[in-house]
This record gives structure tokens, C-alpha cells and sequence, in this order.
């Protein structure tokens, strides 16, 4: 496939020759220019001296130091403190730019870095750079993994028993969800392995809740953070609290439109020409199949959609995650150019006042307003303090500063303020702006500083073995009333409902890669499965129960297939009935159980189905070595779930409470007991 032409190379302006004109003038103009030529290049070939060297210099490879050498950088840019991240959802690497940033504050210089773009190997070198300081940002993901780009430095951390990183001045700030079984893993263990390898803490581990307020925890520490480092330097703490600008603003008056990303998250032009393997940085565009409301009745929409990935040679097992790149609603993005008074189709770029960095742009660039507010800006998340208080100075009323400010600071009232009025309210960075008719930031200043727009990733609905070409997902539809009024509406989910398989006679289109994950059928189909899965919960099983089928009807022997599913109504929202009871009736299924909440005056969960047949499912999990799958509301029902498990082992088993649950946590370990949940 040829990448673009600028319209001016393609377009033909030779005119066509006449049929009476002489073909020897032409003839003779060919041999003329042949001989001109010949004549040109013997003496340029002539005077040239030996052309060699130059082909030698050309050749050799620019040294790969600079790109993986962090020491390196650091020395060449006079920074000493380096904040590596470990991120997902990007929260963990704003955390780091933020904390990165604050080292200028307080006189020292800072960089934020990846670790996968790195050789961590170089950590025992920096007590070669006088007063250094590591500072570890790492968000846990799943059931206490290391982030996709934290995972080899989590290896490396393992493999190397005979490291000595007696140099190493570090910190950990840990971002988790206490929700979660294996509450800020990553975060603990890299605290804790660092020390066993000789390394230096300087300061407490940091233990940030996403389920509370992540953002205060951070706060919280942050702000004992700094006085212990400048402490332990010798350093006096400047704390200087001036806004400082990361990135300078472009504007582009004559540029090719050709050259101007449009919502590509990797290379320019790739929604155009797709070229695998595809990834989180080349997503695959994939055309959206069928969109179907699943539900009979209710306010709510869930809803079933089918992505087309033929020919893009992605694979995928059930169990899988595929994550999807939404885009903000047109609206609010308009909503935002009015109330900031700005043309959004000016294209732009945002340069990184510090050239040596990796980071040359917030986003890709250039672009426009409208595009970088579109697709790559997270527009609908409260904003976090930081942002706040970068912000204030852009409001005319001082009573609207003073109080950008003190929700920034680390005061109990400010806190307090950044809690009602900005998280519990929802109020989103428009909201922020209208009800703050004092403040109207420059609309580059304002994209410098919102963080990206995230993937967001969906269990698989479907089996490989049955769909190879189709990827199925099964989600409920966000929206809700804030406090103060305003619809809310969910990024991904209403892009998803609006994704109509044909518009305007156009194929829809989703950007997408695929996520491996550790929830796996057993690798013997002989052993029985207990699914557990209410609502959306049911997407994987959906994919388990298709494969079960698939490997029945190749004449395989399978084991007991059990699924525990709940709704609300039965006549409302039993999504994936008809399904469901096909695959009862032909034995796929060898017991199907539904919980209807609300269908009588007490209220009927999983959990409670699960005890109703505790002696069947004790007898599986403890003779028959069942798997046991659990997928869904991590909040309530993965923890109600497990608490049914225990008290099965406990009375069926004959176990105290304590050996109950160390009897579900070896399940845990041994693999037969998965959660894929979310809260």
C-alpha cells in the first residue's frame, strides 16, 4: 500500500503528444539528454574522491546508549531525581509528571520515565549523580499484577537475587483499589524487594486508595514527602508555589492538513493504512457488526456488539479483555470552544520546553483543538487538584482563586472543598467552568494540563474457537444525575450505543487491541467450572459456555459446566436468556442458576444460590477439582461471593473461619479460583 501523496505530486501536467507530431524529435531530444547526462556524471564521478568514508560514517549505527540510558540523560540534563511509573489508566504517570515538576519547586530537577523505554539495570548507578532519588509511582492491575509496562521491571526485580543497589536513595508512592484481593501488590513489592536489595528508603511507602480518594492520599503524602527529602539533602525547601509551563504553544497558520493527526493514537495516517501487528499504540479499526439492546424492559440500556476482525490477524482466547479508544461527545467539546471563546479548528502543537525529553508532545501533535479535545483529552472526569490550582490564576475573581487554591492545598478545609464541590458533585472541568464564571483559562494551558483519554477495556463475550473473526462485547449503558443537575453520561458506553453498524451508509468503526489475561478455561476440559456472574459479569461466560460447547461437539469429554447468574427482573433484564437456556437444554450447561433480585419481596443474589446448592458445589470444588470463576461488581458481590465460599468450607468442610479462608486463598494461588471483577 502507498502512504499518501501530497495532491501536487500525483496531479499529470505534461501535455498528451499530438498524433501528427515527427516521433524522431522526440527520439533525438531522448538520445540529447542521454549524452548531457553521461557527459555530467563522468565528470562528477571525476572529481570526486573516493566516496567510501562518507558511506562508512553514514553507517554506523548512532550509539543505542542514549535511548535506554537513563544515567545518561540525567547527567547530560543536570537532573538528579528520577520518577519512574508503572501506569495503565495513566493516573500513576500523571502522579509522576506532577511529582517531577515539583522538584523544581523545591530547587532540584526532575524527570518522569517509563520503565520499559529504560535499562533498570542502570539503577545501581545512580549514586553516581550526586543527591539522586528514585522515586517509584506503580499502580497495581488485576489481581495483583504489574502494569503492562511495569511488567519487565517486575521481572527483572525477581531474576536478579545478586543485584546490590546499596546506592539507591528511593520511595514508593502505591496507587490500588482497596476493593481488590491483592490490594496495591505492585506498590508493596517493589518497596519491599528494593530494600531486600540493599537499596535506601528515604521515605514511607505511599498507599493510595483508589476506592476512597486517591487524590488526597496522594496529597497527604506528597506534602510530608517533600520536607523529608529536602531534609535529608540539605536542602532548604524553596516550595516554590508558581505555576510552571511543561509545554509551549505552536500555532500553525501553513501547514499541509496532511501532516495533522486526527485521532490516531500511534502513527500518523494509521486509521488509514493499517499495517499489523496491532497494539495499545496501533489499534486495529475494527467495523461494528451488530448493536442489539439485550435487555426486554427498565431504564437501563445493555447492550450486545460484534466487532469484525478479519484479516488483521489478531488472536484472542476466552477470557481475554478488548480495549476500545472512545472519543468525547461532539457537544461538549463545543460546549468548551464557546465558553472559552476559541476557535477550535486552529491547528497547533504543544512543544516540551525540555528538549532532551522523551516526551516532545502532551498528545499527538500537531492537531487541533477540537481533535486533541475529541480523542485525546479526558474531558468528563473531575479534575484533580493539580489542575485546579494551575488554573487559578486565570480567575479574575479573587475569591475564585483563594479557593482553587485551597482545595489544592493539603488543609482539612480545602480537602473537604475538593471532595463536595468538585468529586461528590461530579462536576467535570465544563461544569468547573460554568460555575465559575470568573475563570477562563487559555485553551492550551487548559490542554496542557487535563490528562488523556484512557482505553477502556471489556471482558470478550466470545469463544475464538467459534467466533475467530468476531469480537463480542456486553456492556450497561453510564448515565446519571449529579448533584447539581447535569446528565453525566459515560465516554465509552454512549460512544459504544451510538456506534450503529451502518451510518449514513458508512461502516462504524472501532478503534481496538486486544489484552491477554490470566482467566483461562482449565487446560483439562474434564474439569467442572462454577461461573458466577451477574449483570455485564456474565460477558466471559458467555465466551466459556460457547467453547464448553465447541469442545463437546468435537467429541471431547467435558466436565461439569455450572453457572450462577442474576438480574434484577426476569421479564426485564435476564440478558442472554435464550442463549443461556440452549445450552442447558443440549448439556452445555449442566446446571444454570438465576438470582431475580427484585422479582420478590426479598432480595435474591448469587451468593444466596450458591449456599442453596453448597453440598453440589463443595463436592466439586473439594473431590472433582472444580474451577471456580468469578466476574463482575468488586465492591459488593466478589466480596459477598467469597464470604458464601467460606462459610461452604467451613460447615461442609468442617474448618474453622481461619482455615476456610486459607483454603480459598490456596485455591487462589493454584489458580482454581479467578476473579476478573471492577468497582
Amino acid at each position: 500500500v502507498f502512504p499518501y501523496m501530497d495532491s501536487e505530486t500525483t496531479t499529470h501536467t505534461e501535455p498528451v503528444m499530438s498524433e501528427e507530431e515527427p516521433l524522431f524529435s522526440n527520439l533525438d531530444l531522448f538520445l540529447f539528454s542521454l549524452i548531457v547526462g553521461l557527459v555530467i556524471y563522468w565528470f562528477m564521478s571525476r572529481k570526486k574522491p573516493e566516496p567510501i568514508p562518507e558511506f562508512k560514517k553514514l553507517d554506523t549505527p548512532a550509539p543505542t546508549t542514549r535511548d535506554t540510558s537513563f544515567i545518561e540523560k540525567m547527567k547530560k540534563t543536570s537532573k538528579n531525581i528520577i520518577v519512574f511509573y508503572g501506569s495503565q489508566t495513566g493516573t500513576a504517570e500523571e502522579f509522576a509528571n506532577r511529582l517531577s515538576k515539583d522538584a523544581q519547586r523545591y530547587g532540584m530537577k526532575g524527570m518522569a520515565a517509563d520503565p520499559e523505554e529504560y535499562d533498570m539495570g542502570e539503577l545501581s548507578r545512580l549514586s553516581e549523580i550526586k543527591n539522586s532519588l528514585a522515586i517509584f509511582c506503580m499502580a497495581t492491575y488485576g489481581e495483583g499484577d504489574p502494569t503492562d509496562n511495569a511488567q519487565d521491571f517486575y521481572d527483572w526485580l525477581q531474576e536478579n537475587d545478586d543485584e546490590d543497589l546499596s546506592g539507591l536513595n528511593y520511595t514508593v508512592f502505591a496507587l490500588g483499589n482497596k476493593t481488590y484481593e491483592h490490594y496495591n501488590a505492585m506498590g508493596k513489592y517493589v518497596d519491599k524487594r528494593l530494600e531486600e536489595l540493599g537499596a535506601k528508603r528515604i521515605f514511607d511507602l505511599g498507599l493510595g486508595d483508589d476506592d476512597g480518594n486517591l487524590e488526597e492520599d496522594f496529597i497527604s503524602w506528597r506534602e510530608q514527602f517533600w520536607p523529608a527529602v529536602c531534609e535529608h539533602f540539605g536542602v532548604e525547601a524553596l516550595g516554590e508555589e508558581s505555576s510552571i509551563r511543561q509545554y509551549e504553544l505552536k500555532v500553525h497558520t501553513d501547514i499541509n492538513m496532511n501532516k495533522v493527526y486526527t485521532g490516531e493514537i500511534g502513527r500518523l495516517k494509521s486509521f488509514e493504512i493499517q499495517k499489523p501487528p496491532f497494539d495499545s499504540k496501533n489499534p486495529f479499526l475494527a467495523a461494528v457488526t451488530v448493536n442489539r439492546r439485550l435487555n426486554k424492559g427498565g431504564d437501563r440500556h445493555l447492550m450486545h456488539l460484534e466487532l469484525d476482525i478479519t484479516g488483521s490477524k489478531i488472536r484472542y482466547e476466552s477470557g481475554d479483555h478488548v480495549a476500545v479508544f472512545p472519543t468525547n461527545e461532539a457537544a461538549l467539546v463545543n460546549k468548551l470552544g464557546q465558553i472559552l471563546g476559541v476557535d477550535l479548528d486552529v491547528v497547533i502543537s504543544l512543544n516540551n520546553l525540555d528538549e532532551e525529553s522523551n516526551k516532545k508532545h502532551p498528545f499527538p501533535c500537531p492537531t487541533t483543538y477540537r481533535m486533541a479535545l475529541t480523542h485525546y483529552l479526558d474531558i468528563t472526569h473531575p479534575p484533580r487538584t493539580n489542575v485546579l490550582y494551575e488554573l487559578a490564576q486565570y480567575a479574575s475573581d479573587p475569591k475564585d482563586q483563594e479557593n482553587m487554591r485551597k482545595m489544592a492545598s493539603s488543609s482539612p478545609e480545602g480537602k473537604a472543598l475538593y471532595q463536595s464541590w468538585v468529586l461528590d458533585a461530579s462536576r467535570n472541568i465544563l461544569a468547573i467552568l460554568e460555575d465559575m464564571p470568573s475563570l477562563r483559562p487559555p485553551i492550551d494551558h487548559l490542554c496542557e494540563l487535563l490528562p488523556r483519554l484512557q482505553a477502556r477495556y471489556y471482558s470478550i463475550a466470545s469463544s475464538s474457537k467459534v467466533h475467530p473473526n468476531s469480537i463480542h462485547i456486553c456492556a450497561v449503558v453510564v448515565e446519571y444525575e449529579t448533584k447539581t443537575g447535569r446528565i453525566n453520561k459515560g465516554v465509552a458506553t454512549n460512544w459504544l450505543k451510538n456506534k450503529l453498524v451502518t451510518d449514513n451508509g458508512h461502516k462504524s468503526t472501532v478503534p481496538m487491541y486486544i489484552r491477554k489475561s490470566q482467566f483461562r478455561l482449565p487446560f483439562k476440559a474434564t474439569n467442572p467450572v462454577i461461573m458466577i456472574g451477574p449483570g455485564t459479569g456474565i460477558a466471559p461466560f458467555m465466551g466459556f459456555i460457547q467453547e464448553r460447547g465447541w469442545l463437546k461437539q468435537q467429541g471431547k469429554e467435558v466436565g461439569e459446566t455450572v453457572m450462577f447468574f442474576g438480574c434484577r427482573h426476569k421479564n426485564e433484564d435476564y440478558i442472554y436468556q435464550e442463549e443461556l437456556e440452549e445450552a442447558e437444554s443440549n448439556g452445555v450447561l449442566t446446571q444454570l442458576n438465576v438470582a431475580f433480585s427484585r422479582d420478590q419481596e426479598q432480595k435474591v443474589y448469587v451468593q444466596h444460590l450458591l449456599k442453596k446448592n453448597k453440598e453440589h458445589i463443595w463436592n466439586l470444588i473439594h473431590s472433582d477439582n472444580a474451577h471456580i470463576y468469578i466476574c463482575g461488581d468488586a465492591r459488593n458481590m466478589a466480596k459477598d461471593v467469597q464470604a458464601a465460599f467460606h462459610d461452604i468450607a467451613e460447615e461442609l468442610g468442617g474448618m474453622t473461619r481461619t482455615q476456610a479462608t486459607d483454603y480459598i486463598k490456596k485455591l487462589m494461588t493454584k489458580g482454581r479460583y479467578s476473579q476478573d471483577v471492577w468497582s
